[in-house]
């Protein structure tokens, strides 16, 4: 059936606001389910620590992400991947899975990622946007990260990557984090990356 020239012209404008709502879809954030085990590392932390592991914060949105926190948070992910010496914790400790933070100059990937939340939370980021988050990389490895909840999405902070990714950008298997609302507790994390990026297709 031949369209009219205004039928065709509403179909047009239709398909650029479709392509519009696409691009402005908005920022992407990991699905987390329900609560977890807390990791091994992170509950003798705790234990040592108590207050790190306490802080609550009230449901809220997330951190509004400007152009100074931004400078923060990227100087911070390159303060600490310089001047913090790659050490496994078997090489410090003599034991696995040791969670703390490197004042001595050395670190493994947790202690990594507590010192730049640590800093960040000094920076007056609250704890409920700065996640400790365990993931699993390509070769089948685990690792930790600290993801920063922002209104413009999630970013992780890694001492195996110099810049400051979005989390869809990186090649990890994202598992569980610190809960959005209490430090002491940990929550699942559903990476259904092709499944976020199909609903905006």
């Amino acid at each position: 059936m031949k369209k009219t020239r205004g039928e065709l012209l509403l179909m047009a404008m239709a398909m650029q606001l479709s392509a519009l709502a696409t691009a402005y879809a908005g920022p992407v954030f990991m699905h987390t389910g329900g609560r977890t085990t807390q990791p091994v590392g992170h509950y003798e932390f705790c234990q040592k620590l108590p207050g790190e592991c306490t802080e609550r914060t009230p449901k809220q949105a997330p951190i509004e992400l400007t152009r100074k926190l931004w400078a923060k948070i990227v100087s911070i992910n390159n303060s600490v991947n310089t001047r913090i010496t790659p050490r496994t914790d078997m090489e410090m400790w003599g034991k696995e899975e040791v969670w703390s933070y490197p004042d001595s100059g050395f670190g493994d990937c947790e202690d990594y990622a507590l010192e730049k939340r640590r800093e960040l939370m000094d920076a007056g980021v609250p704890a409920g946007d700065l996640l400790m988050t365990v993931a699993r990389q390509p070769n089948g490895d685990g690792h930790a990260v600290l993801t920063v909840r922002t209104s413009l999405g999630e970013f992780i902070l890694d001492n195996l990557q110099l810049k400051v990714l979005a989390w869809t950008d990186t090649d990890y298997t994202y598992l569980k984090r610190q809960s959005t609302e209490n430090s002491g507790v940990w929550v699942t994390i559903n990476d259904g990356r092709e499944d976020a990026v199909a609903s905006v297709r």
